[in-house]
């Protein structure tokens, strides 16, 4: 959320300078809001998986391994949806 509130101040104070809202103030607040809400989703996710693969091994310890490995292979999908909402917002920001 640091992120998304850090490109909105940007955008708001480039459509400051200029009078109205311009181009350049619209793509910086897109890619604001591209990776703010990209974000949360795999947070949320994230947190979940950890909060249930801890659950998983208080309740039972012999699966450990396995539960762990599943873990980490989950929390990469869910990682890799974030870098997806990054690579689109710095395309809306410096390509578009």
């Amino acid at each position: 959320m640091f992120g998304l509130e850090i490109l909105l101040a940007t955008g708001f104070a480039v459509a400051a300078q200029t009078e109205g809202f311009s181009q350049d103030s619209a793509k910086v607040l897109a890619a604001g809001l591209a990776i703010g809400l990209g974000l949360l989703g795999p947070g949320i996710g994230i947190g979940l998986i950890g909060y249930s693969a801890m659950s998983a091994i208080g309740r039972n310890p012999e699966a450990r391994g396995a539960i762990l490995q599943n873990m980490i292979l989950a929390i990469a999908f869910a990682e890799a949806l974030g870098i997806y909402a990054l690579i689109v917002a710095i395309t809306l920001a410096l390509v578009i």
